[in-house]
């Protein structure tokens, strides 16, 4: 099962097969994307398109075994560790209940006074592979390079050139800023989107980007989604008012808002080949960065 072979339901089935023991032909498929996840009664199987994405399954087994230790609700791993099954990554979850609701603003709150309470995690020789494994930096703008690259002619050269100066600019200014919170572990894709409200409550979900650096990372993404996303005010308000703090009073407020604008501007990039609505996005948003007008309405991806 090479990983040049296209990944397919079909053979993700056979990957699934080979990892349980069992028939994979019965099970439900979930999703398949660069993960193809299925159900097999009251677990879930996710099986990586290829070797690459091992790291970052044994990343989020790590994460989710510590939060489970230091009760914070969380997806839960039925397995601490990964294992390859050919050129596939496979990891078992534990499958959650039906979401009784969608997810507000003050449930993600909440969850992250938890994560922000926590300290450094000290993994063990459970937590997937490998002891002593601190949490990374929150590399936000790691992805730049490659986006811009996947995109090439589809976005003009100026452009490109316009997201990586701002990047390296963004970069420059990182080291001096003064954090308001502590610096420590944090979610690092903070939105509504990665919480599943079950009848025992929120919890957190989608892991992989957990990360320790300033804390005001996670807050930034709402306040950016109430400038870009059309976030209604009230969401927003009652988000600070569950996590205790408006992070746009933070004189740093802005070089992070920067620093997540540029990486999702590049993100779309990557899809404007063959993609003409992907390539009206990147002309909307790369426009209102150069304008520096923080009004114009993005359009989610």
């Amino acid at each position: 099962m090479a990983s040049s072979v296209a990944f397919t339901e079909d053979l993700a089935r056979e990957v699934l097969a080979a990892a349980t023991g069992g028939p994979g032909g019965t099970a439900e498929l979930l999703s398949l994307g660069e993960n193809a996840v299925f159900a097999l009664g009251g677990t879930v199987v996710r099986i990586g398109r290829d070797p690459g994405l091992l790291a970052r399954a044994e990343h989020e087994l790590r994460v989710a075994t510590w939060l489970e230790r230091e009760g914070v609700p969380a997806v839960r791993a039925a397995e601490p560790r990964a294992r390859l099954v050919g050129d596939h990554p496979v990891s078992f979850w534990q499958r959650l209940p039906a979401a009784v609701r969608p997810a507000g603003a003050a449930d993600l709150a909440g969850l992250l006074r938890l994560v922000h309470a926590l300290e450094e995690p000290e993994f063990t020789s459970a937590d997937s592979s490998g002891t002593g494994c601190p949490l990374p930096a929150r590399e936000l703008l790691s992805g730049i390079e490659r986006w811009l690259r996947l995109a090439g002619d589809a976005v003009p050269r100026e452009d490109a050139a316009f997201l990586r100066a701002r990047r390296d600019d963004i970069l420059a200014a990182l080291p001096g800023l003064v954090p308001h919170l502590r610096p420590g572990p944090v979610h690092g894709d903070a939105l509504p989107r990665n919480v599943h409200v079950t009848p025992q409550g929120p919890l957190l979900v989608d892991l992989e980007t957990f990360s320790s650096d300033l804390r005001e990372h996670d807050l930034v993404v709402m306040a950016l989604s109430l400038d870009r996303y059309g976030l209604p005010e009230q969401e927003y308000e009652a988000f600070c008012s569950t996590y205790g703090w408006d992070v746009r009073e933070w004189e740093g407020c802005a070089v992070l808002r920067g620093a997540r604008e540029t990486a999702s501007c590049a993100w779309v990039a990557q899809h404007a080949p063959g993609n003409p609505a992907a390539r009206a996005e990147f002309q909307r948003r790369v426009a209102s960065l150069r304008e520096s007008d923080p009004t114009v309405r993005w359009h989610p991806f």
